[in-house]
């Protein structure tokens, strides 16, 4: 069966695309949104020659598995049989590229929800077309679904005063990368039938971390409208980010290591011999999470997250925000979904919903690990090699109906599925989404503390 091809035009020329696994769904890949020299922020495209072809994944940004064989480091295997066995991955500093789905039939005009996904892996891995991400199931519920790539690990996050000099402020590349892809979406997301006034940002994990930042950013006001943050969202002062300058030393080592003597050639080293140098010096670190990730740079960044919550600086919008029952740090998780929710309506913003992932997936005995949740978000379990049953296809069912109700109307109720009440200053309950009928309920502090002391469930 040949493949389909879908042409439209966009404000920054013809582009053409092509089908999916959805009957009715036209996909554009690999659509180059921004370009970047290393360590510059990015320039948005606004224009092409000729019709651009986005029928196949652009490149994902360099990231340590780019140099090794994942298939023959058994560290790795969990996340690599899940998500990319059998994959192949291109990988390039060359890398701002976004994926757009929709409905085949819409329109300039059509005016539909877009949800604006934004990729984990701390910061260090991952791109916005694995397996669970290849083709969300959205666009037949009448949504847009848009995944994105973005500069990781050295590439994305290193702070050295050099850069200062040049630029103004250092760090946070990565984030400025998902930042003018969220811009680009606005600006040309009606060409594919999406309301540029109804985006809702979605994120997990290291992705849900970004979600936030948008969320307590200044240069973000008005790109989006509602956020949904897994497994990592909400503020904490256990995870506060830190001054750029206080990472300069760290990049100074990783030059060092390097055996660069100043920023031309670091600029221009390989980008093997970079990780390489980056991964040398972080064993340095008795916090490896300090060699990488959002910072304080004074433009992005201003100050600590929970200082401008605590100030109600952040955008009061509709939020869904949860996480799963042996994720990373289950308790100190639970209790940011509480104190984010709880805090939206203190601060009389719009309705906040806490949702409590604990099917135990089939296949192993793992349970709700940290992404299993992915699957059901993005309704692409045929994707994935478990046997799931019928009981995983309604929760699948049910969650996507849950996203694409509250991307249209940021409520995630209708009549097909349990009532999902949202958190406010008079109970804590969350949506229980498993392993029983999906309810309304609680999580035992108790079970997920003991989780969190004897599971070694890691993220990517």
């Amino acid at each position: 069966m040949s493949e389909q091809k879908y042409l439209r035009s966009t404000p920054c020329g013809e582009i053409i695309g092509t089908d999916c696994q959805w009957p009715g769904v036209a996909a554009y890949k690999g659509i180059r949104y921004a370009t970047a020299a290393r360590w510059a922020y990015p320039a948005p495209v606004t224009h092409w020659d000729g019709v651009y072809d986005a029928t196949r994944y652009g490149a994902c940004c360099y990231q340590p598995r780019a140099f090794y064989d994942e298939a023959q480091m058994p560290e790795k295997a969990f996340y690599y049989n899940e998500f990319r066995r059998g994959e192949t991955y291109t990988y390039s500093e060359d890398c701002l590229f976004l994926n757009i789905w929709t409905p085949a039939d819409a329109a300039p005009g059509s005016k539909l929800p877009v949800i604006f996904y934004i990729h984990g892996g701390g910061f260090n891995g991952g791109c916005g077309h694995e397996k669970h991400f290849d083709g969300p199931e959205w666009p037949t519920k009448g949504c847009v679904a848009v995944t994105i790539n973005y500069r990781l690990g050295p590439l994305g996050f290193a702070c050295l005063d050099a850069l200062k000099q040049e630029a103004g402020h250092t760090g946070n590349y990565g984030l400025y990368d998902q930042l003018t892809a969220l811009q680009w979406v606005r600006d040309n997301i009606d060409a594919f039938g999406g309301d540029a006034d109804n985006i809702t940002i979605m994120g997990q994990s290291a992705g849900a971390m970004s979600v936030q930042q948008l969320c307590l950013t200044p240069l973000a006001d008005g790109l989006f409208a509602k956020a949904v943050m897994s497994s990592g969202g909400g503020v904490s002062k256990m995870m506060v980010a830190k001054p750029a300058e206080e990472q300069y030393d760290f990049w100074n080592t990783v030059m060092e290591k390097a055996g660069c003597s100043d920023l031309a050639a670091f600029r221009a080293l390989e980008p093997e011999k970079l990780f390489a140098a980056w991964k040398e010096a972080k064993a340095t670190l008795k916090n490896p999470m300090a060699a990488g990730g959002p910072v304080l740079d004074g433009v992005y960044a201003v100050k600590p997250g929970p200082d401008v919550v605590a100030a109600g600086e952040q955008r009061h919008i509709p939020y869904l925000i949860g996480m799963t029952s042996e994720d990373i740090m289950p308790p100190i998780l639970y209790k940011m979904v509480g104190d984010w929710c709880r805090t939206q309506a203190a601060q009389n913003g719009p309705a906040a919903y806490g949702w409590f992932f604990d099917r135990q997936l089939p296949g192993d005995s793992h349970g709700a690990w940290h992404s299993s949740d992915l699957w059901y978000w993005f309704g692409t379990l045929d994707h994935c090699w478990r046997p799931f049953t019928a009981k995983d296809r309604v929760l699948a069912a049910q969650m996507v109906t849950y996203l694409t109700n509250f991307a249209k109307t940021g409520d995630p109720n209708s009549a097909d599925v349990p009532v999902w009440e949202p958190i406010d200053t008079t109970h804590n309950r969350v949506l229980r989404l498993g392993e029983n009928p999906t309810h309304m309920g609680r999580a035992s502090m108790a079970k997920l503390t003991w989780t969190m002391l004897t599971n070694k469930a890691v993220g990517e």
